[in-house]
């Protein structure tokens, strides 16, 4: 049988291995959200010159004013798309990065609820008579942090999602616009 300081001092050292176990699964997650970013601007960054380099050598080798007009105006929606898909790849990077993080947080924070509620069972048990009052206290303060925890979440989890709809709106909207307008474009040329 252990004494309540030392069974204190077990969680203690438990919830500290715990804060750091996710400390280190966050900072890997984080270091993957910064490599994907990376990685989408260096491929982003070499298309683009390649096509600009394309471009350029089409535009000089133009043989008359009209052409080269046609061929600056044919290469603007393409790029007005690019840069579309763009957004929309760096806000899926964020979206699944923030995913992650929330399913390694609960993960823990639901580990962690699970060892505090075990202890305070165990010491519960072993607790002088007049205590229970104490306990059921503690339970109670566990029990409304989960539920400002829970309550936490939805609400975040709601606006990562409406942020995402109206990411995804705002997108569809330039899409549909820049498709409309690169005709006009072509006409008044």
């Amino acid at each position: 049988m252990f004494s309540a300081p030392e069974q204190f001092s077990t969680a203690t050292k438990a919830n500290f291995d715990a804060q750091l176990a996710l400390m280190t699964a966050l900072a890997a997650k984080a270091f993957e959200g910064i490599e994907k970013f990376v990685e989408l601007n260096m491929t982003v960054a070499k298309t683009s010159i390649e096509e600009s380099t394309a471009a350029t050598k089409q535009l000089l080798a133009a043989k008359d004013l009209q052409e080269f007009f046609s061929l600056s105006t044919a290469h603007a929606q393409p790029t007005a798309e690019k840069a579309l898909s763009y957004g929309r790849h760096l806000a899926n990077i964020a979206s699944s990065t923030q995913a992650e993080f929330t399913r390694a947080a609960e993960t823990q924070i639901a580990e962690t609820n699970h060892k505090i509620l075990a202890l305070i069972d165990d010491v519960s048990k072993n607790a002088p008579a007049g205590s229970e009052n104490v306990v059921a206290m503690m339970k109670t303060a566990i029990g409304n942090a989960n539920a400002s925890y829970d309550h936490l979440t939805k609400t975040t989890k709601q606006a990562v999602e409406t942020l995402e709809t109206n990411l995804n709106t705002a997108v569809n909207q330039i899409t549909q616009a820049t498709i409309k307008e690169t005709p006009r474009v072509v006409a008044k040329k």
